[in-house]
């Protein structure tokens, strides 16, 4: 019955990875960047956050933002 308990991590840590997705970040003039998870958004700066693949956050106007879509 050790199984179990295995099996219960096991699965909740699929269930945690299976729910960020990656997105890719296009600017006008061609660049792409992948962002690790959905960025976000903020209001009043008018700044798009997002993480990248080693963790690390990265900012960009919204101005310089052509598509953001889903990997």
């Amino acid at each position: 019955m050790k199984v179990l308990p295995l099996l219960c991590v096991f699965v909740a840590a699929c269930s945690v990875t299976a729910c960020s997705h990656d997105y890719v970040i296009s600017t006008p003039d061609g660049h792409m960047m992948t962002a690790h998870g959905k960025p976000v958004k903020d209001k009043d700066t008018g700044l798009i956050s997002y993480r990248d693949a080693d963790g690390n956050i990265h900012q960009i106007h919204q101005n310089d933002v052509k598509e953001i879509a889903e990997k």
